[in-house]
């Protein structure tokens, strides 16, 4: 496994952590391929009874890698492809997943976290999408599980604004099941944890299918048109200079084109 995440399991709870603190934990190939196989272990091991999900360092989750996205803008497939796939596996575990959120949780980060069960966070805590301010357009799949999580409105200000909410506004939309002080936050997520893992398995289980099931009609929305449009816009010269500015650290200049 990578090391760029790291997984330790002890009394039936995966405790899986990203561990690129210095890029704030961004998503690139190493860290998508290390949750993979992370998450594939954890569908074969019935003693396991939840997955704890967090970050090392300051932040949860920035993102998608912008260094990788600015290599790979040019190939004819979706850089962005591998994420999706991830997101999904996550979402579709056998066992109930928390997201322990600390620091900021960026774009793909906050995804991340919307794709686990539970949310915890630290009242630190930030939450955004700033896609749009990078020139590019959110994958269908990711933008439909926002919507699913906060409803039509709050996804318009979260993708059309992009400025970060607040833990306590999260939780107001219920974007995240509880907010405490950061120093709370260790006991608070093993109090969590132990009150799913000391359910029965095979109901938990049963729940967890049974929402998936519930929300299976989502997957045949057709989509092939905005993925055009994505790859349209990730393609554009908005694009690059979105990217180039937020890694120079300065303000883009954008020309619609």
């Amino acid at each position: 496994m990578a090391d760029e995440v790291l997984c330790a399991i002890a009394d039936g709870v995966a405790t899986v952590t990203l561990n690129r603190p210095a890029k704030r934990n961004a998503l690139d190939r190493a860290v998508l391929g290390g949750l993979d196989a992370c998450f594939e272990g954890f569908e074969r091991d019935r003693a396991l009874r939840v997955v704890v999900l967090r970050g090392a360092g300051p932040a949860f989750c920035a993102g998608m890698d912008l260094d990788e996205l600015a290599a790979r803008q040019d190939e004819e497939a979706d850089p962005e492809a591998g994420v999706v796939a991830t997101l999904r596996r996550i979402e579709r575990c056998r066992h109930p997943t928390l997201a322990v959120v600390h620091g900021d949780a960026f774009a793909g980060g906050l995804e991340l976290a919307l794709h686990c069960d539970l949310r915890l966070a630290a009242d630190g805590a930030r939450f955004a999408m700033p896609l749009a301010r990078l020139g590019l357009v959110v994958p269908f799949a990711l933008g439909q599980k926002l919507v699913e999580v906060v409803g039509p409105a709050m996804a318009r200000q979260i993708l059309l604004v992009g400025r970060p909410l607040s833990a306590r506004r999260a939780y107001e939309i219920g974007m995240v099941h509880e907010v405490v002080p950061a120093a709370d936050l260790e006991r608070a997520s093993d109090d969590l944890a132990r009150a799913v893992g000391e359910a029965a398995p095979l109901s938990l289980a049963g729940m967890k299918q049974t929402i998936l099931r519930g929300l299976a009609g989502r997957e045949g929305i057709e989509h092939a048109d905005l993925d055009a449009l994505a790859a349209q816009a990730r393609r554009s010269r908005d694009a690059r200079e979105g990217i180039r500015a937020i890694l120079e650290k300065r303000r883009a200049v954008f020309r619609g084109e």
